[in-house]
């Protein structure tokens, strides 16, 4: 009864089911899912797309994007309560410097989808691995997701993991400390899964911009130092 409650979200929001995309020479399906929760108040967020947005575009960065055979898939979207979850960049293949420009011109445009919702954050992880069904076939999936709250609303995210194609999944977490002090105990035995995982600590949204940079590093070369078991 509960993986058939979990499954009707999705079909009302018109994921399951989805065909994925087709590409060849793909490492890495990258989802990054920002939290617009009602805690997250208009400064945190242009701080959070902005720190995003400055992380793809570090030199480092998009180096690992863009170097070597092997391509990466990215697509951004921005989730809060039960239903509330919206994608800002559908998958797109990062295949040159014009590509990624366009990836961060496109996150940068779009407007806030939500603002007053609670945190729902097994919910926005169960959207997400739909999501991760539309992506190119990539060696790797992960699902970077940031939030500077713990669940309140919905199924926990170590529920969506049970009842969701996670098989193969990492979820790496970036945790915001401030708002509730639960926050990095919270993302390390809750929310961060699968192979690699590790969860990335940033002192507030002023220190997003870092450690997003530091994260989307990690992750783009499969650094494992100080991952957690899922």
């Amino acid at each position: 009864m509960v993986r058939l409650a979990l499954w009707s979200v999705l079909f009302a929001l018109g994921l399951a089911g989805a065909p994925a995309a087709r590409a060849e020479g793909c490492r890495l399906a990258l989802l990054l899912a920002l939290d617009v929760s009602s805690s997250v108040d208009a400064e945190e967020y242009s701080l959070q797309k902005q720190g995003i947005a400055a992380a793809l575009s570090d030199p480092d960065v998009r180096g690992a994007l863009l170097d070597g055979d092997q391509r990466v898939a990215l697509s951004i979207y921005e989730w809060s309560g039960r239903r509330q979850s919206t994608v800002v960049l559908p998958w797109v293949l990062l295949d040159s410097a014009a590509t990624l420009q366009g990836a961060v011109a496109t996150l940068l445009a779009a407007p806030r989808s939500f603002d007053r919702f609670p945190t729902a954050m097994g919910f926005a992880l169960g959207f997400g691995s739909e999501l991760l069904r539309e992506a190119p076939p990539c060696t790797r999936q992960v699902i970077d997701i940031s939030g500077d709250g713990i669940t309140n609303d919905g199924f926990r995210p170590q529920q969506a993991y049970q009842h969701f194609p996670f098989a193969g999944v990492t979820v790496n977490g970036l945790a915001v400390m401030g708002s509730d002090p639960r926050v990095v105990e919270y993302f390390r035995g809750e929310v961060a899964h699968g192979p690699g995982a590790f969860v990335e600590i940033a002192e507030g949204y002023q220190d997003f911009r870092r450690a997003m940079t530091l994260k989307l590093f990690r992750e783009l070369n499969d650094m494992i130092v100080g991952s957690l078991e899922p």
